[in-house]
């Protein structure tokens, strides 16, 4: 398994170690011993996935506030997406920045989204299924998003075409108007 630092500090790209023979492959998608010899310690426990039918289908930007924030270690399965986090730490040098990358099946590719980053995929190929583990449950009272085309964070899409998005993202507010309760460092 190798691990990349990204432009946000604690956002990790995680390349797992894939064994392939005749046969096909086989890799370790998450190891606790491997995450804490690198200095990675969380304890998942839920384990969630999603379907797109729809090239350009857009989730996000998501995140939940304190005390139910979740990390997330984020792979897709099957197509392709461009996955994004975005810095909302209230204080932090890179508040408001983003860091994307594809993510797809033939990469495998994961992305480590810690608290105190929103986050956000678009689907760059059609029938795809992304699956992500969490460190705390869902809570709907502490669910939250922002906008996916703030301005004030600019991220560039991949798709030239406008985005599939739920009435919920549709109507998510900007960075600035966002109900947000996390500080950097704490």
């Amino acid at each position: 398994m190798k691990i990349y630092e990204t432009i946000l500090r604690d956002v990790l790209v995680i390349e797992p170690a894939v064994i392939s023979d005749n046969r096909g492959w086989f890799m370790e998608t998450y190891s606790d011993a491997k995450f804490k010899e690198a200095g990675i310690d969380l304890n998942f426990v839920q384990d969630n996935q999603s379907f797109s039918a729809v090239k350009g289908t857009l989730r996000g930007l998501h995140y939940q506030l304190n005390p139910n924030a979740q990390s997330k270690l984020v792979r897709c399965t099957k197509g392709a997406i461009f996955d994004v986090a975005v810095d909302i730490r209230n204080g932090s040098p890179t508040y408001g920045q983003w860091f994307g990358i594809e993510l797809n099946a033939e990469n495998k590719k994961q992305i480590l989204i810690p608290k105190g980053f929103a986050h956000g995929f678009m689907t760059i190929t059609e029938d795809v299924e992304v699956q992500y583990k969490v460190d705390a449950l869902y809570a709907p009272e502490s669910d939250r998003g922002i906008s996916w085309n703030d301005p004030a964070i600019g991220i560039k899409w991949p798709t030239g075409m406008p985005p599939v998005l739920s009435d919920k993202d549709q109507k998510a507010p900007l960075l600035k108007d966002a109900d947000n309760n996390f500080v950097y460092g704490e």
